[in-house]
């Protein structure tokens, strides 16, 4: 078997956690609500020069009426509002500790996934799942010394993050219904932020927000690590999380995904010299070790 959802399932891990990265830098400097503005219209941006390149035209605009209802519904689900709650969680608890939270997003996913698809996993992809979230709160435990994330509102920031959880599921579902048939998954992320990003701006019309969100551009870091995150996150790895949910089932998808507070340790240590403890090291091999077992089963 060639696991090409498997590993796109890592391959977005790993591009999600330099996003997280690059976004609460940005969140810190102009805040939430600009920094999701921005972003969504930066990977729309991205997004429609690929499809253009791709298929000829910036959006799929030939496909049928289902699709723009299931795939816009995602894409306001998913990226509106849920990185609204993110981006939130990333300024009262910081990237780390929001990766702690978000970690749920696989079991909520799988739940979900069992109730509206009848999706079930077999039990050696059921001992997988449970090694690499077990491994994954291991490591999200451990580091509580040295951590350059300074919490804000820490029980805000919780509400926030599970607010992302539920909202994400929800996306990976709205994801699978609006992509089903073999419709092309860059057309299918391209559909989705175009949805979120004319919900976004629309909701900022009334109070001006769009001209305060364009003032942010002026902040020239702020601007870098948006766009920055915006290429890694919403264009590269969300097109990549698509491919993992049309290749894997959901539960398997969500959990490899989850593996970004894996990818933030040794980000961490190297850019925060944050110290990696024994039990960071002994999850990190644990998550391995489930990653391992997904693959065999």
């Amino acid at each position: 078997m060639s696991h090409i959802g498997e590993w796109a399932a890592l391959a977005t891990a790993a591009l999600w956690s330099g996003s997280y990265l690059a976004f609460t830098a940005a969140v810190r400097r102009i805040g939430a609500d600009r920094v999701n503005r921005l972003r969504l219209l930066f990977a729309l941006v991205f997004l429609a020069a690929a499809h253009l390149a791709c298929y000829g035209v910036p959006l799929p605009m030939g496909a049928e009426a289902s699709r723009w209802l299931w795939l816009g519904l995602s894409g306001v689900i998913g990226f509106t509002i849920a990185d609204a709650f993110l981006f939130r969680a990333l300024y009262h608890l910081g990237a780390h500790r929001t990766s702690v939270v978000t970690a749920l997003i696989p079991v909520s996913s799988a739940f979900l996934a069992w109730i509206t698809l009848g999706e079930t996993l077999s039990w050696l992809q059921g001992i997988g799942v449970a090694v690499t979230m077990s491994a994954v709160l291991l490591i999200v435990t451990a580091r509580t010394h040295g951590d350059a994330d300074a919490a804000r509102n820490p029980k805000l920031g919780v509400l926030f993050a599970l607010g992302t959880v539920v909202a994400q599921s929800l996306r990976y579902l709205l994801s699978l219904k609006g992509m089903s048939g073999g419709f092309p998954v860059l057309s299918t992320n391209v559909l989705q932020i175009f949805a979120a990003t004319i919900a976004a701006w629309l909701v900022a019309l009334p109070r001006g927000g769009w001209r305060a969100t364009l003032d942010g551009l002026s902040d020239r870091k702020a601007a870098l690590a948006t766009t920055a995150g915006a290429l890694v996150g919403p264009t590269m790895g969300v097109t990549l999380s698509l491919v993992a949910l049309a290749n894997a089932p959901v539960g398997v998808a969500s959990t490899l995904m989850a593996l970004t507070p894996v990818f933030l340790l040794p980000l961490g240590a190297a850019l925060f010299g944050e110290r990696i403890t024994w039990r960071s090291a002994v999850g990190t091999a644990c998550a391995v070790g489930g990653v391992a077992i997904l693959w065999l089963a």
